[in-house]
C-alpha cells in the first residue's frame, strides 16, 4: 500500500472529528471554512484542493510535521510493508534485508553509492537523508496546484498569528524551473484570500501579507531581514548555489564531506538567496517539483537540494512542499508523495475535459502534407463553431520539432484552413524567433477578440500554458525524445472551463501514440486507455447574476458587546514579589553502597545543595512594558506597582507570569450588553462573482458550481422555468443550483401559485445555493462543538413594502426544507441549532419575519404543508 493511501485512513478519521487539535482548534475553523462543512455550502476550493489541503494540515498537527521515512515507519504495519511502501522489492533488495536486518539495509542506502546506483534507488536516498520535513503534492494539471500553494501560506500565516509562539510558517518563498511556470505563479497577486480565511482571520493576514517578485534587473530582494510574512515568487536560477572563486577556507564546513575540495569549484550563495536566509520560519513551496526528478535527476536534483539545504543551514525551514502533476520517475511512484489526484480523476470530476474516443493515430509515413491537412480540416470540422462561454473560439496547437519544420509546413496549415472556409490569418506560429507582435497575440488567445484558430509551436505551449480555449493538440513529427514533451504538448488541451460541454481531441502519429502511453505510465501510472475511458462523475457549470440590484433586507438583529468596566480598575495597582521556594538548581551526591540490608547500591550523601546559576532578567521598565501590553493598562501604574515590589532591581523572568496573574486578578472586570440595530443584508454580493463578456460582449457576473453527473436533474434554467410558468418571479441567477429534489418541487408550486395570482408579492429567492462570498442572508449559530457556524436558509419570499415603505422593508417568509430524517436532529432539527437561530430572528421583527420549515420523505412537499406557505402568498389555505 502506498503512502498517499495509508494517509487518506488516518485522514478520515479527523475529518470525522471535526479536525480536533487541543493546542491549536482554530484550524477547525479554517478548514470547515474552506470546507463549505460549517454552512452547507459547497467548497470555496475544488474538492482535491481541499483534500489536498486537509492532508497537509494533518501532517503538520496531527503526525507533527515528521520527515517522510518517519511517517513511513509509523503508518507501515509490519516490517515487510513498509518495505514494500519503500520499493524494495526486488529479490536482491530483499535478501540483503533478510541477510542484514531492515535497519541494515536503509543504512546501507544511506551509504553505499554502488549499492544504490545498481538497484536504481537515488529516490528513495534522498527521502532517506533529508534533514527537513518535505512533501509532494501531486495533482494533475488542471486541479488548482497554484491556489493550493497560496492556501498553504494563506492558513500557514493566520496559524502563525494565532498562535506566534508555536512552529508555524512567517515567510514563504515559492520557486518553479522556468519563466513559464512563474509567469503562471503571478495567479498568487489576484488570489482572493478572503475566501479562503474566515473574516476575523482574514483581516489580519491581509494587513500583513507582503508580495515579492523577483526581477531580472535586481540582484537582491525587496524584504527586510527578519519581518515576518513575506511571500517571494522566484524562478530557480534566480536563487542558487553559484559557482564562485573562494578561498577553500571560507567555506567552513557547510559542505563538509562533498568530496576533494581540491578538485570542486567551492559554491556559494547568491545575494537573493543570502537574503532569503535571513527570514525566520521559512517555508519553501517549489512548483512542478518533478523537474528535480527528471532523468537528469542527480544533477538537477542537486542544484535545488543544495539551494533549500543552505536555507535549512541559515534560517529554520519549517517545512517543504512540493507540488507536480506527475507523481510518478521511471514508472515508480516518488515516496515524498502525500497526496495523489491523477488525470482520470480530473476528467472524471469535470476539472478536465473528457477525450474518451478523441485520441487518434495516424500512419503517415514520411510525407507529413497529408497529415497536417487532415488535421486541420478535421478540427475545423468539429470545432468550428466550438466557443467557451465567454465567446473565446476553440483553437488547435500543432507542435514542430524544428523551426525550419515549422515554416515548411505553414503554407499546409494556411491552405487547409482557406480550403475550409478559413482566413489563413488564423494561423499563429509562436517560437524563439517570433515577433514580439505575435507573443502578444499568443498570450491574448483565451480573449474571445483572438482571430486565431490553429497555433503552430516549437518548444512553447507546454508545462505552465494555460489556454482553456485550446481543444485540440497535434503532434507533427514523429518524437522520440527522452523528456515528457509528447506528454506535455498531447495533453495541453484538457483544461476545463464551466459551462462546456464539449471533449478535447488528440492527434498523433503511431510512433507519438507509443511515446505517449510509456510516458503517461511513468509519470502518472495510467495508460491512454484510461483516459480514453475516462468518464465524468462530477461536472460543472456556469451560474449567471440576472438581478443585481435588488434591495437589501432591513431588519433588527442583536448584538453582543463586551466592554471593561473602567470603574472597578483600581486607580493605583499592587504587585507582590512571588516567593521562589526552590532553588532553580539543586545538586545531590551518591556514592556506592555495600548490599547488606538494602537493594539499593547507590546510597545518598548529606541534602541536596543548591547551586548558584545565572538568573535571566530584565529590568522594571522593559518588564512594566510588556505587562501594560499585555493588558492594555497605563504603562506608569504598572511601573509604579513594580517598584513597589522590586525597586530598582532587575525581575527575574520567571517571574512575569505570576505578576501577569496577580494584575489579571485586579482588572479583569467586564460586563456584556445586548444591542438591537437596524441592518441592510444583501440578497447578492455582485463583487463575490466574476466579472465577465458574454458572447455580445455585455459585461456580465458569473460563477462556477459543482454538481454529481446523477444530481443533475437538481439544475433549474431560468429558461425552462419561466416556459412553464411564465412571469418574471424568482430566479435572480441561473441555473439554480438545489441539494434536493423538494426544493425544487417547493419552488415550481411557489411559482405556479404566483401565475394564477401574485398578490402583493415583491419577490421569491432560492437562497441556500450560494456562498457566503456572494450574500450577506446569513444566520450565525452556534454548534455542537461550541464554534459558531453560518447557515443560509433554503428560500425567502417577500412582500412589496407598504405603501411610503423603504424598498426591501416588505415582510419576509423564510422557508427551510429538510428530509423527515432530520425532524429531532439537534442541529437541522425542527427545534434544532439552525431553526433555534432563525426563530431568534422572527422574534426580533415579529412584524417582518415569519419562519416555516418543511419536513418531506419524499421528493415532493406535502400539500398541507405547502397551505401555510400559500396563505402567505396571499392564497386561500
Amino acid at each position: 500500500m502506498q503512502l498517499p493511501q495509508l494517509i487518506v485512513e488516518k485522514l478520515a478519521g479527523w475529518r470525522a472529528a471535526g479536525y480536533a487539535h487541543d493546542a491549536c482548534p482554530a484550524i477547525a475553523e479554517i478548514l470547515d471554512w474552506l470546507s463549505g462543512r460549517d454552512a452547507g455550502q459547497p467548497p470555496f476550493l475544488r474538492i482535491p484542493q481541499v483534500r489536498a489541503l486537509e492532508t497537509y494540515w494533518y501532517l503538520r498537527l496531527v503526525e507533527e510535521t515528521p520527515g517522510i521515512f518517519d511517517l513511513y515507519q509509523k503508518l507501515a504495519p509490519t516490517k515487510v510493508e513498509l518495505r514494500k511502501a519503500l520499493g524494495l522489492t526486488s529479490d536482491a533488495v530483499r535478501e540483503h534485508a533478510e541477510e542484514h536486518g531492515f535497519e541494515a539495509l536503509i543504512e546501507h542506502i544511506r551509504s553505499d553509492d554502488a549499492f544504490v546506483r545498481q538497484h536504481r534507488l537515488e529516490s528513495l536516498r534522498e527521502t532517506l537523508t533529508l534533514d527537513y520535513p518535505s512533501y509532494i503534492l501531486a495533482l494533475a494539471m488542471g486541479a488548482g496546484k497554484t491556489m493550493l500553494i497560496g492556501a498553504i501560506i494563506a492558513t500557514e500565516f493566520a496559524m502563525a498569528q494565532e498562535y506566534p509562539d508555536q512552529d508555524f510558517v512567517h515567510n514563504a518563498l515559492v520557486f518553479a524551473p522556468g519563466k513559464t511556470i512563474i509567469e503562471s505563479l503571478r495567479e498568487l497577486a489576484t488570489m482572493p484570500f478572503d475566501g479562503i480565511l474566515p473574516p476575523r482571520m482574514h483581516k489580519p493576514f491581509a494587513a500583513s501579507v507582503k508580495l515579492s517578485f523577483t526581477r531580472d534587473a535586481s540582484p537582491d530582494i525587496d524584504v527586510i531581514p527578519g519581518s515576518h510574512y513575506n511571500i517571494v515568487v522566484t524562478n530557480t536560477e534566480k536563487i542558487r548555489i553559484q559557482k564562485g572563486a573562494i578561498r577553500k577556507g571560507d567555506l567552513g564546513s557547510l559542505f563538509a564531506g562533498a568530496g576533494d575540495a581540491d578538485q570542486l569549484k567551492q559554491d556559494v550563495a547568491n545575494r537573493r538567496l543570502q537574503r532569503l536566509a535571513q527570514l525566520p520560519h521559512l517555508g519553501v513551496f517549489s512548483d512542478e517539483a518533478h523537474h528535480t526528478y527528471g532523468q537528469s535527476m542527480d544533477a538537477e536534483l542537486k542544484k535545488v537540494r543544495k539551494t533549500v539545504d543552505y536555507l535549512a543551514s541559515e534560517t529554520n525551514v519549517v517545512c517543504v512542499v512540493n507540488t507536480t502533476g506527475t507523481p510518478y520517475y521511471n514508472k515508480q511512484p516518488l515516496l515524498d508523495v502525500v497526496y495523489w489526484y491523477g488525470l482520470s480523476q480530473g476528467i472524471e470530476d469535470g476539472y478536465l475535459k473528457p477525450v474518451s474516443g478523441n485520441i487518434e493515430a495516424y500512419d503517415f509515413g514520411e510525407d507529413i502534407k497529408p497529415y497536417v491537412t487532415e488535421v486541420v480540416g478535421d478540427f475545423l470540422k468539429h470545432y468550428g463553431s466550438v466557443a467557451l462561454p465567454n465567446g473565446a473560439r476553440a483553437k488547435l496547437a500543432l507542435y514542430f520539432p524544428q523551426t525550419d519544420d515549422l515554416e515548411a509546413m505553414r503554407p499546409v496549415v494556411e491552405a487547409a484552413l482557406a480550403a475550409n472556409g478559413h482566413a489563413p490569418s488564423e494561423c499563429l506560429a509562436n517560437h524563439s524567433h517570433s515577433p514580439q507582435a505575435d507573443v502578444d497575440a499568443f498570450n491574448r488567445l483565451n480573449d474571445p477578440a483572438s482571430a486565431h484558430r490553429v497555433i503552430l509551436l516549437v518548444n512553447r505551449g507546454t508545462e505552465g500554458w494555460n489556454c482553456p480555449s485550446l481543444f485540440a493538440c497535434a503532434l507533427a513529427r514523429n518524437l522520440q525524445s527522452s523528456n515528457n514533451f509528447v506528454l506535455q504538448a498531447a495533453t495541453r488541451c484538457l483544461r476545463q472551463v464551466p459551462g462546456n460541454s464539449h471533449k478535447a481531441k488528440i492527434y498523433l502519429s503511431q510512433d507519438n501514440y507509443a511515446v505517449l502511453d510509456r510516458q503517461l505510465q511513468e509519470t502518472y501510472g495510467e495508460s491512454l486507455s484510461d483516459l480514453k475511458q475516462g468518464r465524468e462523475n462530477l461536472h460543472h457549470a456556469r451560474i449567471v447574476l440576472l438581478k443585481e440590484n435588488i434591495p437589501p433586507l432591513a431588519l433588527k438583529r442583536q448584538i453582543i458587546r463586551v466592554r471593561r468596566m473602567e470603574a472597578k480598575i483600581p486607580e493605583t495597582l499592587e504587585l507582590q514579589r512571588p516567593q521562589d521556594d526552590d532553588p532553580a538548581l539543586t545538586v545531590q551526591r551518591y556514592e556506592l553502597a555495600a548490599q547488606v540490608s538494602s537493594l539499593r547500591v547507590m546510597r545518598e550523601l548529606g541534602d541536596a545543595l543548591p547551586v548558584e546559576a545565572a538568573i535571566e532578567q530584565t529590568d522594571v521598565r522593559t518588564a512594566a512594558a510588556d505587562l501594560a501590553a499585555r493588558y492594555r493598562l497605563p504603562l506608569f501604574a504598572v511601573l509604579d506597582a513594580l517598584r513597589g515590589a522590586y525597586g530598582e532591581d532587575d525581575v527575574p523572568l520567571r517571574h512575569l507570569d505570576a505578576l501577569a496573574g496577580q494584575l489579571e486578578d485586579q482588572v479583569r472586570h467586564y460586563e456584556t450588553e445586548t444591542e438591537e440595530i437596524e441592518v441592510a443584508l444583501a440578497l447578492v454580493r455582485p463583487e463575490g462573482f466574476n466579472e465577465e463578456l458574454d458572447q455580445g460582449g455585455k459585461p456580465i457576473r458569473t460563477a462556477e458550481i459543482t454538481y454529481r453527473k446523477d444530481k443533475a436533474d437538481r439544475l433549474w434554467s431560468v429558461d425552462d422555468a419561466r416556459a412553464d410558468y411564465g412571469g418574471d418571479f424568482g430566479f435572480h441567477y441561473s441555473p439554480y443550483n438545489f441539494d434536493s429534489l423538494p426544493e425544487k418541487d417547493f419552488l415550481a408550486r411557489v411559482l405556479d401559485a404566483l401565475r394564477i395570482d401574485a398578490g402583493d408579492i415583491e419577490d421569491v429567492y432560492f437562497t441556500g445555493g450560494l456562498g457566503r462570498d456572494k450574500t450577506d442572508f446569513v444566520v450565525e449559530y452556534k454548534g455542537v462543538d461550541g464554534r459558531w457556524h453560518p447557515y443560509s436558509p433554503d428560500f425567502l419570499i417577500r412582500r412589496k413594502p407598504r405603501d411610503g415603505g423603504m424598498p426591501g422593508s416588505g415582510k419576509l417568509l423564510i422557508v427551510e426544507i429538510k428530509q423527515e430524517r432530520l425532524r429531532k436532529d439537534e442541529t437541522d432539527g425542527e427545534s434544532g441549532r439552525k431553526a433555534m437561530a432563525v426563530r431568534e430572528w422572527a422574534r426580533l421583527n415579529p412584524d417582518r419575519i415569519d419562519y416555516e420549515m418543511l419536513f418531506t420523505d419524499t421528493d415532493t412537499v406535502a400539500n398541507n404543508d405547502f397551505a401555510r406557505v400559500r396563505t402567505f402568498l396571499g392564497g386561500k389555505s
